[in-house]
């Protein structure tokens, strides 16, 4: 099977004023990549117009399209109203399920906050600070059962929220419990997927890795505008389908900076 190369970007903010602002990015996209991952803050505060913006924005792309929702896109409480306009139009919106595209598996959850490593948020004390966490674990559960489902030997995870604190890191260190929560490593790890991308921390780092290795990727706009400028705000991997599992022998392929460069992508990041 070929590999399959995939180009990841998250918070685009689209506003009602975006309408075009996206087509170049997009169109360049169309010409290096298979399939096209969006990890939330697809819209500035979520509503219907905003949507629509969205929607004639990407019409252009024709390939499959995966998305997971990010907090901007929850904030003026029309989801359900976005998630079925997405989906009519075609869209895999990923939130606790999974999707496959020419042998790679795809699996997505918003995330929440909650701090990493020692710093996770426990489940103890005030009503309201439990329910917090348990939006956590919740989100948690519902990427494990996500990866479950996938029979493929690569998977691709997506979240909004960053799973690692590696990739926030940039950000003030004071509004790092809200940009992740390290609870989300955990399925990460079980199901050993090939990469993780996510969004959300617009000052963090693009680049990190999973405890076990695995590359974890950030691919917010505005901090790939500010890292890279003279490039799209983009990131490009490619997946062979058909070999080993992450953990085994690796399998994500990293082409932007060979690509930067020149050079045949060879770049092994697992």
């Amino acid at each position: 099977m070929p590999t399959v190369r995939i180009a990841a970007m998250s918070d685009v903010h689209v506003s009602k004023t975006s309408q075009g602002a996206l087509a170049p990015i997009l169109g360049q996209i169309s010409e290096r990549a298979d399939v096209l991952v969006l990890c939330g803050d697809l819209t500035d505060y979520g509503t219907l117009d905003e949507t629509r913006v969205l929607l004639k924005e990407l019409s252009i792309v024709r390939m499959p399209v995966i998305t997971v929702l990010g907090n901007h896109d929850y904030e003026s409480g029309h989801v359900t109203e976005m998630v079925d306009a997405l989906r009519e139009a075609g869209i895999v919106v990923l939130d606790g399920e999974s999707h496959e595209v020419s042998g790679v598996g795809f699996a997505g959850v918003k995330g929440f906050a909650g701090g990493f490593g020692r710093g996770v948020l426990g489940s103890w004390g005030e009503s309201a600070i439990k329910c917090f966490v348990k939006e956590a674990v919740d989100e948690t559960l519902k990427l494990e059962t996500a990866l479950a489902r996938l029979r493929t030997r690569q998977k691709i995870a997506l979240l909004h929220y960053s799973p690692i604190r590696a990739t926030v890191e940039g950000e003030p260190l004071e509004i790092f419990p809200w940009l992740g929560c390290g609870r989300h490593e955990e399925p990460l790890l079980r199901y050993k997927v090939s990469a993780v991308f996510h969004g959300h921390a617009h000052n963090g780092t693009p680049d990190g890795t999973l405890s076990n290795g695995t590359p974890c990727y950030n691919v917010a706009m505005p901090l790939l505008r500010k890292r890279w400028p003279d490039q799209i705000p983009v990131r490009f991997i490619e997946v062979d389908p058909d070999s080993p599992t992450a953990g085994d022998d690796g399998a994500a392929y990293d082409g932007m900076e060979r690509r930067r460069a020149g050079e045949k992508l060879t770049l092994h990041s697992a």
